[in-house]
């Protein structure tokens, strides 16, 4: 027995197990981390996004290593090979603290494959089959939605933002990743079934891939702008609106970035909406007790006045980013009820979800993406849209500072976007909101809390075992 985890002999395990030797074990790694890049370093890897499913596979067969030790630390260099290059950015803003959120990353990963390998040691491959998909899912969710430093990029389920993105409004980005880890887990059976299960998979995809690729036209009825713009003065907030009511001299809302004002909007913005009637969702800073503030984004409507306001529910990590938001309310707005939630917000299902089950009918998202942190963040940060607005099957205008902005419909496909770099460039998007139509939540909205007590109750379980076998 190791003082730390668990080490068990192979000599415990059912028959039949057949434990990896090292060159196998760093072939499989080596095979996860080239899946993952494949899957998300290309900003629309298009087919290339299948090969997300072949990374969970290899971590999978990592379980078969002779100890749980082995199986750990293997686990936590394919999770740095994984992250660390994909996270690199966190370098230019953490510096060498970086390498110290890379190893939080690949922890998770690393827990997985030693729970995994406990089950198959314990259960056997055909048993613990049926627990894989429950821990993969339950860490994943753990680690995206529940603990103090939770981190919601680089699930399974985002690298199918750009392809395939049916399958995540049908059952959830985290119910994606289920699946993922159930096949990836039948890897561990006979070659009988696994043909079987490559058939299945074979013709899923191909259904999937004869689906329409944009949904119906639509009559519009709420046309929104937006414009990038990053840490501006007044005067280059009110030039980029006049710019855009030139361009286009029909829309009804103006959307700009989160921190586009350095407090509440001024009497000058307040006029510009009053004299051009326009509405105005606006990013700034809501004064708070103790010379603190609240990440805000305002509505200022054609009378100019600000008639709602919503500040942001999780603000970041070791960034003075504001007090979290005591509420999370819908804008009544004169064409339907729209949820407003801030930058990284739209990252965690537990901040949006709560807009949709108040009745949200559109979700609208000032964001915040410094242009120093690269194209790569901003990248990664536009994967979270599609599959949000998919999930739930409402449209989402998302206006990020410097890129990358989008819209996106109700299906999660991007009918409108403006680039990186992308000071000042503009984004027009139209929408159609009725009122019996609203956003819903997906299947694994339940599911991976589900999934999140298995894995705990298995883990308690490990844990009395080992007490009562030293006691």
């Amino acid at each position: 027995m190791g003082d730390g985890i668990e080490t068990i002999r192979v000599a415990e395990s059912p028959a039949g197990f057949q434990p990896l030797n090292w060159c196998k074990a760093a072939l499989l790694v080596l095979g996860a981390a080239a899946c993952f890049h494949a899957a998300y370093t290309p900003a629309h890897p298009g087919p290339l996004a299948l090969l997300i499913v072949g990374y969970v596979v290899c971590l999978v067969q990592l379980t078969r290593l002779r100890t749980m030790r082995l199986a750990f630390y293997t686990g936590l260099l394919a999770g740095l090979a994984c992250f660390g290059p994909q996270l690199v950015f966190f370098w230019g803003i953490f510096g060498p603290a970086a390498i110290a959120l890379w190893t939080i990353l690949a922890f998770w990963i690393a827990l997985f494959v030693a729970l995994s390998h406990v089950a198959l040691v314990r259960f056997g491959a055909k048993r613990a089959v049926w627990l894989v998909p429950f821990l993969w899912t339950g860490l994943e969710y753990f680690r995206s939605e529940l603990y103090h430093l939770k981190f919601a990029w680089l699930n399974v389920g985002y690298a199918f933002s750009d392809f395939m993105i049916m399958p995540c409004g049908l059952l959830g980005g985290y119910a994606v990743g289920f699946c993922v880890a159930t096949y990836a887990g039948l890897f561990l059976i006979g070659k009988m079934k696994r043909l079987i299960v490559i058939g299945l998979v074979g013709i899923i995809v191909g259904a999937f891939l004869f689906m329409p690729s944009l949904g119906p036209k639509q009559r519009l009825n709420l046309r929104l702008a937006g414009v990038q713009l990053e840490f501006p003065n007044d005067t280059q907030v009110r030039q980029a609106l006049n710019r855009v009511i030139t361009a286009r001299t029909n829309l009804d809302l103006i959307v700009l970035s989160e921190y586009t004002l350095d407090g509440p909007p001024s009497e000058q913005l307040k006029n510009w909406c009053r004299e051009h009637r326009k509405f105005l969702i606006v990013g700034g800073k809501d004064p708070a007790p103790g010379n603190s503030f609240y990440n805000t984004a305002f509505v200022i409507s054609t009378n100019g006045e600000v008639v709602f306001k919503q500040a942001k529910s999780v603000p970041i990590q070791f960034f003075k980013d504001g007090l979290r938001a005591t509420e999370q309310k819908l804008w009544a707005s004169p064409w339907g009820k729209i949820g407003i939630c801030i930058c990284y917000d739209l990252s965690y299902a537990r901040v949006t979800d709560e807009l949709v089950r108040q009745g949200a009918q559109m979700l609208i998202v000032p964001t915040m993406d410094v242009a120093d942190w690269g194209r790569h963040q901003h990248e990664l940060h536009a994967r979270i849209t599609p599959v949000r607005a998919a999930e739930y099957g409402v449209p989402i205008f998302r206006v990020a500072s410097s890129g990358i902005s989008q819209g996106v419909n109700g299906l999660g496909y991007v009918r409108a976007s403006a680039p990186f770099p992308g000071e000042g460039e503009m984004i027009f998007f139209g929408v159609n909101l009725r009122p019996e139509r609203h956003g819903s939540l997906p299947l694994d909205r339940w599911l991976a809390p589900f999934c999140v007590s298995v894995t705990g109750l298995f883990g308690l379980w490990l844990a009395v075992g080992k007490l009562w076998r030293r006691w």
